[in-house]
């Protein structure tokens, strides 16, 4: 009978310390989200904003610029088994998502675009996906984050609902100032480097005229280039809009053949992931709209 007891008690023990060693993942009550670049992470911190028990982790580092060829680490994947819910972009801008899933298919992952609302820009098949540089779609991407988020943990959904409410007022009045400040610029067109502005020029009246990379670090074509520079210069304003994330390797030449001066717009895709940047896409949007300003007069 002792014999029996203590085997007994030996496959208890076992069977605890299987269940221990099954998951990196505790069930402590506090909640881990990590979100999967910058734009993102600012978001959600707006929305957590302090809420006590909530952790929030941006998954890629702070230089990492859009995430169409990505590649996660290990480090990435460690992240990620301790996670309760990866909050992503959406419409393409995560290349790993598929690879996410397959290797995590219990963790929980809001889509901050999918939304009827939020309506992509599509080209060759293959949507647009910096829809936060509409700052119409950046407040439905927080509001659509929000809701996903009360459902998958109620008990917080009141301060999430408090603190979306917040930014949201903030976005609105960003948007407001934005469009006094655009409305009147007597020139509208404008010669970007890559892809990342369709949303924000379609918001607030204004036209890409030109992209100088249509893939960020694919150098154009001598064709592409010579395109670019005949553009410019039957354009009224000869001003090229370089990005702080990309080499203006190829701003420059095109500057030297047109005499057009180059300005800097940011799509906010890289930042320090720390509290006290709450406001960052708050500032930044408003950086690039005095830039825009006093590039087009």
């Amino acid at each position: 009978m002792k014999k029996f007891l203590l085997i007994c008690l030996f496959l208890v023990h076992c069977s605890l310390f299987l269940i221990g060693c099954g998951s990196d993942k505790k069930d402590d009550g506090k909640l881990k989200i990590v979100t999967s670049f910058y734009p993102i992470y600012l978001d959600v911190m707006n929305i957590t904003r302090g809420v006590e028990g909530v952790e929030v982790v941006n998954l890629t580092p702070p230089q990492t610029g859009c995430l169409h060829d990505y590649q996660l680490t290990p480090e990435d994947m460690k992240t990620l088994e301790t996670a309760d819910i990866f909050v992503v972009n959406g419409l393409g801008m995560e290349s790993f998502l598929d690879k996410v899933i397959e290797t995590h298919p219990n963790l929980k992952i809001i889509d901050a675009s999918d939304s009827p609302e939020i309506v992509p820009i599509v080209e060759d098949g293959v949507p647009n996906p910096h829809v936060w540089m509409s700052i119409t779609y950046s407040i439905q991407q927080v509001k659509n984050i929000s809701s996903k988020l009360c459902e998958l943990d109620p008990e917080r959904a009141d301060k999430y609902k408090r603190y979306t409410l917040d930014y949201v007022d903030e976005l609105t009045t960003l948007r407001d100032e934005i469009h006094i400040s655009l409305t009147m610029l007597p020139n509208k067109e404008i010669v970007t480097f890559h892809e990342a502005f369709p949303y924000f020029v379609a918001e607030f009246g204004l036209k890409v005229a030109a992209v100088i990379e249509h893939e960020p670090g694919t150098e154009p074509t001598p064709q592409e280039l010579a395109e670019t520079i005949e553009k410019i210069n039957s354009l009224p304003v000869k001003v090229i809009f370089t990005e702080p994330q990309y080499s203006s390797k190829a701003a420059e030449t095109i500057a030297r053949e047109t005499g057009a001066q180059i300005f800097e717009l940011d799509p906010i895709v890289t930042g320090e992931a720390k509290p006290e940047n709450l406001l960052d896409y708050v500032d930044r949007m408003l950086t690039n709209t005095l830039t825009l300003a006093k590039a087009l007069q």
